[in-house]
C-alpha cells in the first residue's frame, strides 16, 4: 500500500469535486517528469508537449477512476504511456512486395544527428534503439523515475515476475551493447 501525503490526498479529493486550481497544483509536482519521459518517446518536442497535454486532459477527464490504493505518480503514468504509444506516428513503407518497414528520419533534428554520432554513449538512445516499448517503458519508470515494480506493473498492467524478468533482460541487453558483443539481438518483451 503507497504512502499518500495528505496534502495530495485533499487536492485529489478537491479535483474531484471540480477544483481545477487543485488539480493543477496536483500535476504540476510530475509534469516535468512525464514530460522528459514522453520525450523520449517522441520524434519532437512539439509532439511530446502534444502527448503531455493529452495525458493531462486524460486524467482530469477521468480522475474520478484514480484509485488511491496507487500513487498518483502511477496513474499519471499508465496514462501517459497509453497516450506516448497511441499517438507514436508509424510510417512504414512495402519495398517490392516484402514485409512494411519503419522509416526513421535520419535527417531529422539537428540535435539527433549529435546524439546519434555518439550513439553508444547514450544509453537511453541505446535502449530505446534495443528494447521493446514495454521494456523500455519499464527501464526508464524504474531507473529514472524510480518507481517501484509493483508501480511499474500496474502502469504496464503486467505482472511483478514480468517486471522482473523484462528489467533483468533490458539490462542484460543493455550491458552487452556496451561491452561491444553486438551478439545479442533486439530485447523483445518476455510474456
Amino acid at each position: 500500500m503507497p504512502t499518500h501525503d495528505n496534502s495530495e490526498l485533499a487536492l485529489i479529493d478537491a479535483a474531484k469535486r471540480g477544483d481545477v486550481e487543485a488539480f493543477t497544483r496536483l500535476v504540476a509536482a510530475y509534469r516535468q517528469a512525464l514530460f522528459r519521459y514522453l520525450l523520449t518517446l517522441s520524434p519532437s518536442h512539439a509532439d511530446a508537449e502534444d502527448s503531455l497535454q493529452d495525458t493531462l486532459i486524460n486524467a482530469y477527464r477521468y480522475l474520478e477512476t484514480y484509485d488511491p490504493r496507487w500513487r498518483f505518480s502511477t496513474w499519471l503514468y499508465r496514462i501517459a504511456v497509453r497516450n506516448a504509444y497511441r499517438n507514436r506516428p508509424r510510417q512504414t513503407v512495402r519495398i517490392d512486395g516484402d514485409e512494411a518497414c519503419e522509416l526513421v528520419d535520419a535527417e531529422g533534428d539537428p540535435l539527433d544527428q549529435c546524439a546519434a554520432a555518439s550513439e553508444r554513449e547514450n544509453l537511453w538512445r541505446s535502449a530505446r534503439r534495443l528494447l521493446s516499448g514495454e521494456v523500455y517503458t519499464a527501464m526508464w519508470l524504474r531507473y529514472v523515475e524510480e518507481l517501484s515494480i509493483r508501480d511499474i506493473s500496474h502502469v504496464l498492467g503486467r505482472s511483478v515476475s514480468w517486471t522482473k524478468v523484462n528489467l533483468l533482460r533490458g539490462r542484460r541487453v543493455l550491458e552487452s551493447e556496451l561491452d561491444g558483443r553486438p551478439e545479442k539481438a533486439e530485447c523483445e518483451a518476455y510474456g
